[in-house]
């Protein structure tokens, strides 16, 4: 009977199964697959969190750096961010709570990823009714980098001998514009040096989408409405975090688990339902870090071979 309870938690995750449909396969009652899938799900979280998603260390931040940097060319980048909807039915009494601009209902899963599309930080509940901004800068992570207790390396400079350059985390049009987070130059109408950027920085975050894309497919309860509370909803999200980064590897990740992408062969999945996007006010001093990124990008020891042909359609 126990290895059954295992059986109930990995169905419910893997496939796009109800409780109901679980409760009748085993001959058991639905109340009775709720509270087991709970009790499993927590339980991976609490054994397997630890090990699989550790709070970074110094070392593991200079390890995702080198990874950002030898991988997809973008040097002193420890991540790459953005938020899924998680689809839910709506909870009583909430009213527009968990609205979002899709107008479905939803909690929102905010997610730090390495460069190789596993999760090291999530932040998971926030109602889909929030903006990315909101989002983030209620989530722990914000937190976190705001107090300087993430063991964040210190600056480097992009090229030898040049002004250092903090580490920073990539993010979409959605995202503030931070010293330690970068974000794209807004609008069309840009210059040749700025949409070279916007490339680079894209062809890095989309990373997160990638993730997004590939815990999808293989737990494929994100392809359906989750009938379940919000705090159940954490609960097995949680566990499948955990899960996905303990099957993923360097060489587990498959051309068959996600599309193939343009000149360089990228990885590139659209299973992320987007989040809204607004305007921010940045910082000078995140100005200024933009802009030494977008000079290094365009600069002989920063430039790629392929960057002019993705940029403006100059491939053979």
């Amino acid at each position: 009977m126990y290895d059954n309870y295992y059986c109930f938690a990995f169905r419910f995750l893997a496939t796009e199964d109800s409780y109901k449909t679980i409760a009748f396969s085993y001959r058991v009652g639905v109340a009775t697959v709720a509270m087991i899938v709970r009790e499993v799900c927590e339980a991976i979280w609490n054994q397997l969190q630890p090990i699989h998603v550790p709070e970074p260390t110094q070392e593991m931040w200079r390890q995702i750096e080198n990874g950002f940097c030898k991988r997809w060319q973008f040097p002193n980048c420890i991540g790459a961010l953005d938020g899924k909807h998680v689809l839910i039915q709506a909870p009583p009494c909430s009213g527009s709570t968990f609205f979002n601009y899709k107008k479905t209902f939803s909690i929102v899963l905010l997610a730090l990823v390495d460069y190789l599309y596993c999760f090291t930080f999530v932040d998971i509940g926030s109602y889909g009714s929030n903006s990315d901004s909101g989002i983030f800068r209620n989530s722990t992570l914000c937190r976190k980098m705001q107090n300087k207790t993430l063991a964040i390396p210190d600056d480097k400079p992009l090229i030898v001998d040049d002004q250092p350059c903090p580490h920073v985390i990539v993010g979409d049009e959605g995202c503030p514009l931070m010293n330690k987070l970068m974000r794209p130059y807004p609008g069309s109408d840009l210059d040749d040096a700025k949409r070279i950027y916007n490339y680079r920085l894209s062809r890095a975050r989309r990373i997160s989408e990638n993730a997004f894309g590939i815990l999808a497919n293989r737990w494929r309860m994100y392809h359906r409405k989750l009938p379940l509370s919000p705090g159940n909803v954490d609960c097995v999200v949680k566990a499948s975090i955990v899960l996905h980064n303990m099957l993923c590897g360097e060489n587990e990740v498959g051309a068959h688990r996600a599309d193939v992408d343009n000149m360089k062969k990228d990885i590139h999945d659209g299973v992320l339902r987007p989040l809204r996007r607004e305007g921010h006010r940045p910082r000078e001093t995140a100005i200024e870090v933009r802009e030494k990124f977008k000079s290094y990008f365009v600069s002989p020891p920063g430039a790629v071979s392929w960057q002019i042909d993705a940029c403006f359609g100059h491939a053979n």
